[in-house]
C-alpha cells in the first residue's frame, strides 16, 4: 500500500467517523432534553467532542501531507501530531469535563424531567451507527498490521498514524459509552432514583479521560521526536550492514517526520580500503535499498566514520525506542 493510498483510508476513516458523530450528537442531544438524562446530555457532549475531533484529525491528515519546502525542509507530517494532540486536549476539557460535572449535579439534585423511551430509541440507532464507524477503523487497523506483518494490539500501540488510532479508540469509548448510557437510564428507571443516571455520567466522563489521556501521550511522544519500533529499526540496521565495504554500523539514529515519513541517519564504518566512489556508490544503494523495501522511509544520512584501528572491538551504538 503506498503512502498516498494510506493517508486516503485514513481521511475516509475520519470523514465516516465525523459524518456518524455528527447525526448521532444531534440525536442524543434531543433525547437528552426530552428525557432530562443526565447519561444522555453526556452522550450528546461525548459525540459532540468526537465530531470537533474528527474534524481536527481531517486538519491534521491534511496539514500534515503538505510538501517539503525551503523553510521546512523535512516537510509538515509533525503538524499533523499537533492538531492531533488539539483533538485530544479537547476531548479531555469539552467532553470529559461536561460529562463529569453533570454527572456530578444529577447525583446531588437528583433531577430528571421525564421520558426514558426516546433514551432508548436514540441509543440504539447510535449503537448500529457507531458500529459502522468502528467497523472501518478495525478493517483499516487490520490491513495495517498486516502490511507491517504485526498483530493488530501491536500496531494501535506503536503506529506513527495517530488518526486511525484516534477514530479506533473513540468509536470503542463511543460504543462503551452508550453501554453505560443504556445502564444508567434503565437502572433509574428501574429504581426510581436517579444516582444511577448520574453515576453513567461521571463514568463516561472517565472513559472520556482516559482515551484522552492515551492519545494526547501518543501525539506528545511523536511531537518531540520518536524512533521507529525496534523491529524497523532492527531490519534497517541489517540492510545497512549487509552493504559492500561496510564494516558496522557505529550509531543508528531513526526518528518519525510525520505518519508515513521516516528519517535514517548512521554512523558507518567503511573498509580502511574503501575509495570514496566505493562509499559513494554504497550510500546510494543504502537510499536505494531501504526507501524500495519501506516506502516510508523518506530521508538517508550516512556519515563515514573511522573506526579505532584494526582491532577496535567497540560495541555498535545503536540507541533504542
Amino acid at each position: 500500500m503506498t503512502q498516498p493510498e494510506v493517508r486516503s483510508e485514513s481521511v475516509g476513516t475520519v470523514v465516516v467517523a465525523g459524518a456518524a458523530n455528527l447525526a448521532i450528537a444531534v440525536a442524543k442531544l434531543i433525547a437528552g432534553v426530552i428525557s432530562g438524562s443526565a447519561a444522555m446530555l453526556s452522550e450528546a457532549a461525548h459525540s459532540v467532542a468526537d465530531t470537533t475531533t474528527e474534524v481536527l484529525l481531517y486538519l491534521a491528515l491534511r496539514r500534515g501531507a503538505r510538501p517539503a519546502d525551503a523553510r521546512h525542509p523535512f516537510g509538515y507530517g509533525k503538524e499533523s501530531y499537533v492538531w492531533a494532540f488539539l483533538a485530544a486536549l479537547f476531548t479531555f476539557v469539552a467532553g470529559a469535563g461536561f460529562a463529569i460535572t453533570h454527572g456530578v449535579t444529577t447525583i446531588l439534585v437528583h433531577e430528571h424531567s421525564g421520558d426514558f423511551l426516546a433514551s432508548y430509541v436514540v441509543l440504539a440507532v447510535s449503537f448500529a451507527i457507531e458500529s459502522v464507524s468502528l467497523a472501518r477503523a478495525v478493517r483499516q487497523v487490520r490491513t495495517e498490521s498486516r502490511r507491517w506483518r504485526t498483530t493488530p494490539r501491536r500496531f494501535l500501540r506503536l503506529t506513527s498514524d495517530t488518526a486511525v488510532k484516534a477514530v479506533f479508540l473513540e468509536d470503542s469509548a463511543a460504543l462503551i459509552g452508550l453501554v453505560l448510557a443504556a445502564a444508567g437510564v434503565a437502572l433509574s428507571q428501574l429504581t426510581g432514583d436517579e444516582l444511577w443516571d448520574g453515576i453513567a455520567s461521571v463514568l463516561i466522563g472517565v472513559l472520556l479521560l482516559v482515551v484522552a489521556t492515551v492519545l494526547a501521550h501518543s501525539n506528545i511522544s511523536l511531537l518531540v521526536g520518536r524512533a521507529v519500533p525496534e523491529r524497523l529499526r532492527g531490519e534497517i540496521a541489517d540492510e545497512l550492514a549487509g552493504l559492500p565495504a561496510v564494516r558496522r554500523i557505529d550509531t543508528l539514529l531513526t526518528m518519525q517526520l510525520g505518519p508515513s515519513d521516516v528519517l535514517v541517519a548512521a554512523k558507518v564504518d567503511f573498509d580502511d580500503e574503501a575509495s570514496g566512489a566505493t562509499i559513494e556508490a554504497a550510500a546510494d544503494q543504502a537510499e536505494r535499498r531501504l526507501i524500495a523495501r519501506h516506502p516510508h522511509i523518506r530521508y538517508v544520512f550516512l556519515d563515514p566514520t573511522r573506526s579505532g584501528g584494526p582491532g577496535d572491538d567497540r560495541e555498535p551504538e545503536v540507541p533504542g525506542n
